[in-house]
């Protein structure tokens, strides 16, 4: 397994028609930990905060899905890896949850330049969110995407003090129309600590 190297590799995927078969247990298995990696903030944003064993599922998701094949492994271990935390760092899918199409795209028409306000904070410091890759996620008219893929680099201190108690946590967002914060709780916090090296 590769989580050590924190990537995945070509070594670590199963044929479809294994990870079919597997695939609803595999998932039942995951699902209390992407629940302590799923975050609410405010009323319509989830942070999904993302390790190797949440992208390796995805890939073979996607690979069962598209049907691609061997032609498509390259393509997928590339757009997912570099969400896989690699030791100094948390990583997060945010999503922007909203049902209604109407509402949804109002909403994201107001939240242009959203992706450049998440930020973690850990006592009275924070550590601000990079976006993955150069993929620009508002668009010219100010409309943001609902999905978001941010790094939030962390320095060896800021890791000592997310690990201590005694520190608040939070992951928030500062967008003049998205103002909110959300605690980790302990357990949130237990968990998300194992992507430190």
């Amino acid at each position: 397994m590769s989580a050590a190297q924190r990537r995945v590799t070509r070594e670590d995927l199963i044929p479809d028609a294994e990870f079919a078969a597997q695939r609803k247990a595999r998932r039942a298995a995951l699902l209390p930990l992407k629940q302590l990696r799923r975050v609410p903030l405010g009323p319509y944003a989830n942070v999904i905060f993302e390790s190797f064993d949440t992208m390796l599922f995805q890939i073979q998701e996607m690979l069962l899905v598209e049907k691609g094949g061997e032609a498509q492994i390259a393509d997928e271990l590339d757009a997912y890896n570099p969400m896989i935390p690699q030791g100094s760092e948390l990583t997060a899918t945010v999503m922007f949850e909203i049902e209604d199409e109407v509402r949804r795209d109002l909403i994201l028409r107001r939240l242009g330049g959203v992706e450049d306000h998440f930020f973690i904070q850990l006592g009275a410091e924070r550590a601000l969110a990079v976006q993955e890759g150069d993929i620009e996620r508002t668009r010219e008219d100010g409309k943001t995407s609902s999905v978001h893929f941010l790094h939030f680099p962390l320095t060896e201190a800021q890791k000592t003090a997310f690990r201590d108690p005694a520190v608040q946590v939070m992951v928030g967002c500062d967008h003049e129309l998205y103002h909110h914060l959300a605690v980790l709780s302990p357990a949130v916090r237990a968990e998300l600590a194992k992507d430190f090296a």
